[in-house]
């Protein structure tokens, strides 16, 4: 079975160096490279069956790439909690962009972002003129847009950084599935297989979240005013993306309602919009529902009236 190796790229901060942890699957040298990027509390095995579709579907010339954003998973903490936010993410993405191309040249990427790994592929690729070391050729947006309702903010602001320790992975794996309940059905295996990452085994025994609680800072900063104000820069991002897009919704989500989804297949990249059935916010691309239009979108489809890199990020 396919295993990522986890690599590490030194990043800096106003607060000083940090470095951010990815895990990268497939030919290391493939010119291909598709980066998939975990939601605010998550980490990048949270791909682990996307990454292994894509890369059987390729035939195994292909570069995925998973990051842990810093502060998660295996990537440092931040000195100062006040940077976690969209332009410290999007500033280490870049580096780790560089990176890759630096250790074989990248004819193009693809992005996979689900809620916030979206919105820093939406900085990334809705920024002008960002020295890329190549295009973003397609971009999936996976239950995010400009418009985040403030309820769902409020909800992920009454656990995040809250977690404890918990005395088994079973116990761990329980209390996130209390919290995540719009993640919709899984199988006890799968399930087990989404939070055995998400935790980290303690000294004295025992398993702790894997994150920096101070990740919570920031949202728990928030003003509703301020996150209305932001609509509009966000807006403007994803108006400049020239990447075909891809917006996959759970019908049931409280953070991307479905007006604002069908907005955004009426301006800026016009992305083509599929719902998901019976999940909310976020679908975790773990079933062939989720996962087989990804493949199909990223890997099988031809592109209508445009040669490779025409629509650079």
């Amino acid at each position: 079975m396919t295993e990522p190796r986890l690599h590490h790229v030194n990043c800096q901060s106003a607060a000083g160096p940090h470095r951010m942890a990815y895990w990268l699957w497939g030919d290391a040298q493939a010119p291909q490279v598709v980066v998939c990027v975990h939601g605010l509390s998550r980490q990048g095995r949270d791909f682990d069956v996307l990454a292994r579709r894509l890369v059987d579907a390729a035939g195994g010339t292909l570069r995925v790439a998973c990051p842990d954003v810093v502060g998660r998973g295996h990537s440092d903490w931040l000195r100062d909690p006040s940077l976690y936010q969209l332009p410290t993410y999007a500033s280490d993405m870049l580096v780790l962009l560089t990176a890759l191309d630096a250790a074989a040249p990248v004819a193009w990427f693809d992005w996979v972002g689900t809620s916030m790994g979206g919105l820093i592929g939406m900085a990334v690729c809705g920024t002008p003129h960002l020295p890329l070391p190549a295009p973003v050729r397609r971009l999936v947006l996976n239950d995010v847009g400009p418009v985040i309702q403030w309820q769902a903010l409020q909800r992920i602001g009454s656990y995040l950084g809250q977690g404890g320790r918990y005395d088994t992975l079973q116990h761990a794996a329980d209390a996130m599935a209390a919290i995540s309940v719009g993640f919709g059905p899984h199988s006890r295996e799968q399930w087990l297989a989404l939070s055995q990452p998400m935790v980290r085994a303690l000294p004295e025994g025992g398993f702790a979240l894997h994150y920096d609680p101070a990740i919570a800072q920031p949202l728990r900063a928030l003003r509703q005013e301020d996150a209305a104000q932001g609509e509009a820069a966000l807006w403007a991002l994803y108006d400049q993306i020239r990447a075909e897009t891809l917006l996959l919704r759970g019908t049931e989500s409280d953070l991307l309602s479905h007006e604002t989804a069908l907005a955004m297949t009426q301006r800026g990249p016009r992305a083509r919009l599929i719902e998901i059935p019976g999940v909310g916010h976020a679908p975790t691309l773990v079933t062939p529902q989720q996962v087989n239009p990804l493949v199909d979108f990223l890997l099988h489809e031809e592109r209508k009236h445009e040669k490779p890199g025409e629509r650079g990020g």
